[in-house]
């Protein structure tokens, strides 16, 4: 099992007082990264039971309960062999429990499919369904002393990452060939599921394309998120392959200004809006509002990008900083016609100030 299992019945237990205060019976919880939070490990199609009330049931497929068992501290697991007996088994559960209202998080990630929900939905007609998107996230939002550990050791494989990719990086090397090396490197030093961009054009963590090469004078953007524990840490950096040009030159050194406002503004108590505006000010009084994305920065933890989400998800722009969050800045690029320049690192957000993670 990954960490103690204290911390994790202990955020089970957090969650069933959320549940209770918002009127709310059980939990659906088919996330991967909530599923990581409550149980301690991952794991493909996960589907675990929460209860207002009561120990949590996790489903796995037929002849996996023993090894799920050795990585999790969670004593009910159930197996079923066809999907119809995981669904038979949660209607089971809502209707056995006199369930009338029953949590399922609204969100993009993988495995909370909107097919499962509306299936659910046709199975329990009765049962009104609650989003708890909030109430998770208001939990993994403010991370542990154990957490941030995880995340600091994802900080020590980023940068061996980000120092592979300025070896590699070559005029004629292709965006994939860069990849390549900077996940060995990731991997070997213990990363299960790094994600790696590498963007030759204007494109904002681009997923590597081969066809796309390094240019004599170019601009190369490298975003890594690397996880320990399922724990990320998130950089990027850019790199400038040859002479740049005064355009590049000058975004460079408007980026990097940018970034100690960012520090100095976000602290304890600062809402990221107010922050937001102060940098699209400055963009804007330098040459490069129209080249600025809005969201400087967003959470990290079990993802590499989580809420806040300032960039997709406006509502959480009025997010107040808090201590012991973990955000990634200046996460926005300046995109401008030579590439997308970009200089990001994962902070612990501290009374004092910035602990810097990567």
């Amino acid at each position: 099992m990954r960490g103690d299992e204290r911390i994790f019945r202990k955020r089970v237990e957090r969650f069933q007082e959320l549940m209770r205060e918002n009127d709310i019976d059980g939990a659906v919880i088919r996330t991967l990264s909530t599923f990581i939070y409550f149980t301690g490990t991952k794991w493909l199609r996960p589907s675990l039971l929460i209860p207002a009330e009561g120990e949590p049931t996790v489903y796995v497929v037929k002849g996996e309960a023993e090894e799920f068992k050795r990585r999790s501290w969670i004593e009910d697991v159930r197996e079923f062999q066809r999907v119809e007996d995981l669904m038979a088994g949660v209607v089971t559960w809502v209707n056995g429990n006199g369930f009338s209202r029953v949590g399922h998080e609204f969100s993009v990630e993988r495995d909370a499919y909107l097919l499962f929900l509306k299936l659910f939905e046709r199975l329990n007609p009765m049962v009104e369904v609650v989003d708890i998107l909030d109430l998770t996230m208001s939990l993994r939002m403010i991370k542990e002393p154990w957490e941030i550990k995880n995340i600091m050791k994802a900080g020590k494989i980023a940068q061996r990452g980000m120092k592979v990719a300025e070896e590699v990086i070559r005029p004629g090397a292709s965006e994939t060939e860069i990849a390549a090396e900077v996940y060995r490197e990731l991997m070997s030093s213990g990363s299960e599921e790094p994600k790696v961009y590498v963007s030759t054009t204007p494109r904002a963590h681009a997923e590597p394309f081969r066809d796309l090469k390094v240019k004599e004078n170019g601009v190369v953007t490298v975003v890594i998120g690397t996880d320990w524990n399922h724990y990320y840490a998130n950089t990027a950096r850019t790199f400038v392959v040859g002479e740049p040009g005064k355009r590049v030159k000058r975004a460079i050194e408007v980026k990097e200004k940018a970034l100690q406002i960012a520090l100095e503004e976000t602290r304890v108590g600062a809402t990221l809006n107010s922050v937001e505006k102060k940098l699209s000010d400055f963009f804007m009084e330098n040459g490069f509002g129209d080249s600025y994305i809005a969201g400087y920065t967003h959470g990290v933890g079990l993802l590499i990008e989580e809420l806040p989400m300032p960039t997709i998800v406006v509502p959480t722009r009025a997010t107040k900083v808090a201590e012991n969050m973990v955000l990634s800045i200046i996460h926005a690029p300046l995109m401008i016609p030579e590439g997308a320049i970009k200089h990001e690192d994962t902070y612990t957000i501290r009374k004092s100030g910035l602990d810097r993670v990567t």
